[in-house]
Protein backbone atom coordinates (compact mmCIF):
# COMPACT_ATOMS: atom_id res chain seq x y z
CA UNK A 1 0.00 0.00 0.00
CA UNK A 2 1.48 3.34 -1.06
CA UNK A 3 2.06 6.15 1.40
CA UNK A 4 -0.45 9.01 1.00
CA UNK A 5 1.00 12.17 -0.51
CA UNK A 6 -0.68 14.34 2.13
CA UNK A 7 -1.90 13.42 5.61
CA UNK A 8 -3.48 16.07 7.82
CA UNK A 9 -4.21 14.53 11.20
CA UNK A 10 -6.50 16.31 13.67
CA UNK A 11 -4.88 19.68 12.94
CA UNK A 12 -5.99 22.76 14.83
CA UNK A 13 -4.58 26.27 14.49
CA UNK A 14 -5.50 29.01 16.95
CA UNK A 15 -4.63 32.71 16.63
CA UNK A 16 -5.22 34.43 19.99
CA UNK A 17 -8.97 33.90 20.46
CA UNK A 18 -9.66 32.80 16.90
CA UNK A 19 -9.76 29.15 15.83
CA UNK A 20 -8.70 29.28 12.17
CA UNK A 21 -8.59 25.50 11.61
CA UNK A 22 -10.44 23.15 13.93
CA UNK A 23 -9.59 19.44 14.11
CA UNK A 24 -8.97 19.03 10.38
CA UNK A 25 -8.44 15.51 9.05
CA UNK A 26 -7.64 14.91 5.40
CA UNK A 27 -5.75 12.23 3.46
CA UNK A 28 -4.87 12.61 -0.21
CA UNK A 29 -3.27 9.83 -2.29
CA UNK A 30 -0.50 10.41 -4.82
CA UNK A 31 -1.50 11.85 -8.19
CA UNK A 32 -4.77 13.42 -7.02
CA UNK A 33 -5.79 16.90 -8.18
CA UNK A 34 -7.45 18.25 -5.03
CA UNK A 35 -9.24 21.60 -5.03
CA UNK A 36 -9.87 23.45 -1.77
CA UNK A 37 -12.94 25.68 -1.72
CA UNK A 38 -14.32 27.99 0.92
CA UNK A 39 -15.11 31.63 1.65
CA UNK A 40 -12.51 34.11 2.85
CA UNK A 41 -11.59 33.40 6.46
CA UNK A 42 -12.49 29.70 6.22
CA UNK A 43 -8.93 28.61 7.05
CA UNK A 44 -7.70 27.59 3.59
CA UNK A 45 -4.56 29.74 3.50
CA UNK A 46 -3.69 28.85 7.10
CA UNK A 47 -3.95 25.14 6.24
CA UNK A 48 -1.75 25.52 3.18
CA UNK A 49 0.88 27.51 5.06
CA UNK A 50 1.03 24.74 7.66
CA UNK A 51 1.45 22.19 4.87
CA UNK A 52 4.36 24.22 3.49
CA UNK A 53 5.98 24.49 6.93
CA UNK A 54 5.46 28.26 7.21
CA UNK A 55 3.13 27.93 10.20
CA UNK A 56 3.09 25.40 13.02
CA UNK A 57 -0.16 23.73 14.03
CA UNK A 58 -1.38 24.43 17.54
CA UNK A 59 -2.07 20.71 17.70
CA UNK A 60 -2.10 17.74 15.35
CA UNK A 61 0.40 16.98 12.61
CA UNK A 62 0.86 17.12 8.84
CA UNK A 63 2.84 14.57 6.82
CA UNK A 64 4.03 15.00 3.24
CA UNK A 65 4.93 11.68 1.60
CA UNK A 66 5.00 10.17 5.09
CA UNK A 67 7.38 12.81 6.49
CA UNK A 68 6.34 15.02 9.41
CA UNK A 69 6.44 18.66 8.29
CA UNK A 70 7.28 20.03 11.73
CA UNK A 71 9.91 17.42 12.67
CA UNK A 72 11.68 17.19 9.29
CA UNK A 73 11.16 20.51 7.48
CA UNK A 74 14.20 20.25 5.19
CA UNK A 75 13.23 16.81 3.89
CA UNK A 76 9.66 17.99 3.30
CA UNK A 77 10.75 21.12 1.42
CA UNK A 78 12.69 18.91 -1.01
CA UNK A 79 9.43 17.17 -1.94
CA UNK A 80 6.98 20.06 -1.95
CA UNK A 81 6.39 23.07 -4.17
CA UNK A 82 4.43 26.04 -2.83
CA UNK A 83 2.89 29.09 -4.51
CA UNK A 84 1.32 31.53 -2.02
CA UNK A 85 -1.54 33.85 -2.92
CA UNK A 86 0.96 36.73 -3.17
CA UNK A 87 4.32 35.27 -4.29
CA UNK A 88 7.43 37.21 -3.32
CA UNK A 89 10.01 37.42 -6.10
CA UNK A 90 13.36 39.21 -5.99
CA UNK A 91 12.87 42.23 -8.23
CA UNK A 92 16.58 42.98 -8.70
CA UNK A 93 17.20 39.61 -10.34
CA UNK A 94 16.40 38.62 -13.91
CA UNK A 95 14.03 35.73 -14.48
CA UNK A 96 16.94 33.40 -15.17
CA UNK A 97 18.91 34.64 -12.15
CA UNK A 98 15.88 33.99 -9.95
CA UNK A 99 15.63 30.41 -11.25
CA UNK A 100 19.34 29.83 -10.62
CA UNK A 101 18.82 31.11 -7.08
CA UNK A 102 15.86 28.76 -6.52
CA UNK A 103 17.67 25.83 -8.11
CA UNK A 104 20.63 26.43 -5.80
CA UNK A 105 18.35 26.12 -2.78
CA UNK A 106 17.50 22.61 -3.97
CA UNK A 107 21.13 21.71 -4.79
CA UNK A 108 20.34 21.41 -8.49
CA UNK A 109 23.28 21.45 -10.89
CA UNK A 110 23.70 24.27 -13.39
CA UNK A 111 22.83 21.93 -16.25
CA UNK A 112 19.68 20.75 -14.46
CA UNK A 113 18.58 24.33 -13.87
CA UNK A 114 19.23 25.31 -17.49
CA UNK A 115 17.42 22.30 -18.94
CA UNK A 116 14.43 22.38 -16.63
CA UNK A 117 14.30 26.18 -16.56
CA UNK A 118 14.18 26.51 -20.33
CA UNK A 119 11.44 23.90 -20.54
CA UNK A 120 9.29 25.69 -17.96
CA UNK A 121 10.00 29.23 -19.18
CA UNK A 122 8.92 28.12 -22.65
CA UNK A 123 5.80 26.46 -21.28
CA UNK A 124 4.80 29.58 -19.35
CA UNK A 125 5.69 31.88 -22.25
CA UNK A 126 8.48 33.72 -20.42
CA UNK A 127 11.54 33.11 -22.61
CA UNK A 128 11.41 36.62 -24.16
CA UNK A 129 11.36 38.21 -20.68
CA UNK A 130 13.74 35.81 -18.94
CA UNK A 131 16.73 38.19 -19.09
CA UNK A 132 14.78 41.19 -17.84
CA UNK A 133 14.68 42.30 -14.21
CA UNK A 134 11.73 40.80 -12.36
CA UNK A 135 10.78 44.27 -11.08
CA UNK A 136 9.76 45.12 -14.68
CA UNK A 137 7.36 42.17 -14.90
CA UNK A 138 3.59 42.58 -14.90
CA UNK A 139 1.60 40.81 -12.20
CA UNK A 140 0.68 38.03 -14.60
CA UNK A 141 4.30 37.52 -15.60
CA UNK A 142 5.32 37.34 -11.94
CA UNK A 143 2.65 34.73 -11.35
CA UNK A 144 3.93 32.65 -14.26
CA UNK A 145 7.49 32.95 -12.97
CA UNK A 146 6.27 31.74 -9.58
CA UNK A 147 4.85 28.63 -11.29
CA UNK A 148 8.15 28.11 -13.10
CA UNK A 149 10.13 28.35 -9.86
CA UNK A 150 7.69 26.08 -8.01
CA UNK A 151 8.08 23.22 -10.49
CA UNK A 152 11.81 23.69 -11.12
CA UNK A 153 12.90 20.92 -8.73
CA UNK A 154 10.08 18.59 -9.89
CA UNK A 155 8.23 18.34 -6.54
CA UNK A 156 5.99 15.36 -5.84
CA UNK A 157 3.43 17.52 -3.99
CA UNK A 158 2.44 21.05 -5.06
CA UNK A 159 0.41 23.45 -2.91
CA UNK A 160 -1.07 26.43 -4.76
CA UNK A 161 -3.07 29.21 -3.10
CA UNK A 162 -5.43 31.18 -5.39
CA UNK A 163 -3.26 30.97 -8.53
CA UNK A 164 -5.38 32.81 -11.10
CA UNK A 165 -4.99 36.46 -10.06
CA UNK A 166 -3.36 38.40 -12.89
CA UNK A 167 -3.49 35.58 -15.44
CA UNK A 168 -5.37 36.13 -18.69
CA UNK A 169 -7.75 33.44 -20.04
CA UNK A 170 -5.12 31.90 -22.33
CA UNK A 171 -2.58 31.55 -19.53
CA UNK A 172 -5.23 30.18 -17.19
CA UNK A 173 -6.08 27.53 -19.77
CA UNK A 174 -2.41 26.65 -20.37
CA UNK A 175 -1.76 26.44 -16.62
CA UNK A 176 -4.78 24.22 -16.05
CA UNK A 177 -3.61 21.84 -18.78
CA UNK A 178 -0.11 21.80 -17.29
CA UNK A 179 -1.43 20.99 -13.80
CA UNK A 180 -3.67 18.26 -15.18
CA UNK A 181 -0.72 16.71 -16.97
CA UNK A 182 1.42 16.82 -13.82
CA UNK A 183 -1.34 15.06 -11.87
CA UNK A 184 -1.54 12.42 -14.60
CA UNK A 185 2.21 11.90 -14.20
CA UNK A 186 1.77 11.32 -10.46
CA UNK A 187 2.25 14.77 -8.94
CA UNK A 188 -0.27 15.57 -6.19
CA UNK A 189 -1.85 19.01 -6.70
CA UNK A 190 -3.48 20.77 -3.73
CA UNK A 191 -5.01 24.02 -4.97
CA UNK A 192 -7.35 26.56 -3.46
CA UNK A 193 -9.54 28.68 -5.70
CA UNK A 194 -12.65 30.83 -5.58
CA UNK A 195 -13.60 29.72 -9.09
CA UNK A 196 -16.22 27.01 -8.76
CA UNK A 197 -16.18 26.53 -12.54
CA UNK A 198 -12.47 25.75 -12.52
CA UNK A 199 -12.81 23.48 -9.48
CA UNK A 200 -15.58 21.49 -11.09
CA UNK A 201 -13.66 21.26 -14.36
CA UNK A 202 -10.20 20.26 -13.16
CA UNK A 203 -10.38 18.59 -9.76
CA UNK A 204 -10.49 14.84 -9.27
CA UNK A 205 -11.51 15.61 -5.69
CA UNK A 206 -12.98 18.68 -3.97
CA UNK A 207 -12.93 19.78 -0.33
CA UNK A 208 -14.97 22.60 1.17
CA UNK A 209 -13.75 24.32 4.32
CA UNK A 210 -16.21 26.29 6.45
CA UNK A 211 -15.17 28.05 9.67
CA UNK A 212 -12.13 25.79 9.96
CA UNK A 213 -14.13 22.58 9.45
CA UNK A 214 -14.09 20.33 6.39
CA UNK A 215 -17.78 20.10 5.52
CA UNK A 216 -17.40 18.25 2.21
CA UNK A 217 -14.76 15.96 0.73
CA UNK A 218 -15.49 14.06 -2.45
CA UNK A 219 -16.04 14.18 -6.21
CA UNK A 220 -17.64 17.23 -7.80
CA UNK A 221 -20.57 15.14 -9.03
CA UNK A 222 -21.18 13.97 -5.46
CA UNK A 223 -21.52 17.60 -4.40
CA UNK A 224 -23.91 18.39 -7.26
CA UNK A 225 -25.89 15.21 -6.60
CA UNK A 226 -26.83 16.46 -3.13
CA UNK A 227 -29.71 18.31 -4.78
CA UNK A 228 -31.03 19.33 -8.16
CA UNK A 229 -29.20 22.64 -7.82
CA UNK A 230 -25.97 23.30 -9.63
CA UNK A 231 -22.63 23.09 -7.85
CA UNK A 232 -22.42 26.80 -7.14
CA UNK A 233 -25.84 26.89 -5.51
CA UNK A 234 -24.93 23.94 -3.29
CA UNK A 235 -21.63 25.57 -2.35
CA UNK A 236 -23.34 28.85 -1.43
CA UNK A 237 -25.90 26.95 0.62
CA UNK A 238 -23.26 24.95 2.50
CA UNK A 239 -21.27 28.08 3.38
CA UNK A 240 -24.23 30.39 4.00
CA UNK A 241 -23.62 33.15 6.50
CA UNK A 242 -20.05 34.04 5.55
CA UNK A 243 -18.84 36.78 3.29
CA UNK A 244 -16.75 36.07 0.24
Amino acid sequence: MSIPAIQIENVTKVYADTVAVDGLNLEIPQGVFFTFLGPNGAGKTTTMKMMAGLLKPTSGRILIAGIDVEKHPVEVKAKIGYIPDHPYLYGKLTGWEFLHFIGGLYSMSRDEILERGEELLTLFDLIPESKRMVETYSHGMRQRLAFTACFLHDPSVVVIDEPWVGLDPRNIRNTIEFLRQKATEGTTIFMSTHSLTIAEEVASRIGILHKGHLIFDGQSNELSDKSAKDMEAVFLEMTAGEEY
